[in-house]
């Protein structure tokens, strides 16, 4: 009878626990940087809606923080109104960061000013408050039914900044006023221009708020209120 442990045997024991070795190095270790499920299951945002704040950031207050007096540089001045508003936003949305909100703010505002111009309601439904909505879709029912049509260019957004911030509730409030420069002309029916112009640029000063339900996974921001500016 042959030897349990013969050459042959234990050649084959070795190559044995060498490819368990090297596939445990490969398969088996975890670094740390590995897609969370929920990161891997989380569906693409919906084209028509802008995160104006990290999507992946924990959400709920956060407990015995000490804020830095200039965190929000840039953005506010320590120990101003403002800059307590902002603290109160952060304290119940950890995720927020202003300066990739105002960047989010930026786009909204120009898909938001396009969309108006073309009457294109399906992609103001998800930026706009039902409010906010029902206001433009008022104003775009109007314009058609005289049979006028807008035509708006975005040239530039030449400033965006944070005017006030407050949490009411649960709910953040942020204002920004945007100055932007934007070619726009109203056309009658019969495609006459009757108000602006398709070659001037104009200058253009708007104060838009924006709210977020700090309690909902969604991370989307909303248009709730504007005015014109001066």
């Amino acid at each position: 009878m042959n030897s349990a442990f013969d050459p042959v045997t234990i050649v084959f024991l070795l190559l044995a626990v060498f490819v368990i070795y090297r596939l445990r190095s490969v398969l088996g270790q975890r670094t740390g940087n590995e897609p969370t499920r929920m990161n891997r299951d989380r569906p693409a945002e919906n084209g028509n809606v802008i995160p104006l704040a990290p999507a992946n950031e924990p959400r709920g207050p956060v407990q015995n923080a000490s804020p830095a007096p200039d965190r929000w540089k840039g953005v506010a001045e320590p120990d101003t109104p403002l800059a307590a508003g902002l603290d109160a936003v952060a304290g119940a949305d950890p995720g927020f960061e202003p300066k990739s909100f105002l960047q989010g703010a930026k786009a909204a505002y120009e898909m938001i000013v396009l969309a108006f111009a073309r009457g294109d309601r399906k992609a103001l439904r998800d930026l706009l408050s039902k409010e906010v909505f029902d206001g433009f879709v008022a104003a775009i029912s109007e314009r058609e039914s005289r049979g006028e049509t807008v035509e708006s260019t975005f040239v530039s957004i030449d400033k965006a900044e944070v005017t006030d911030a407050a949490l009411k509730g649960r709910n953040a409030m942020l204002t920004v006023r945007f100055i932007s420069k934007i070619i726009t002309a109203t056309k009658d029916s019969s495609g006459a221009v009757i108000d602006g112009a398709l070659d001037k640029v104009s200058d253009v000063t708007d104060i838009w708020t924006f709210s977020h339900d700090t309690g909902s996974r969604d991370p989307n921001w909303r248009l709730v209120a504007t005015e014109a500016g001066q």
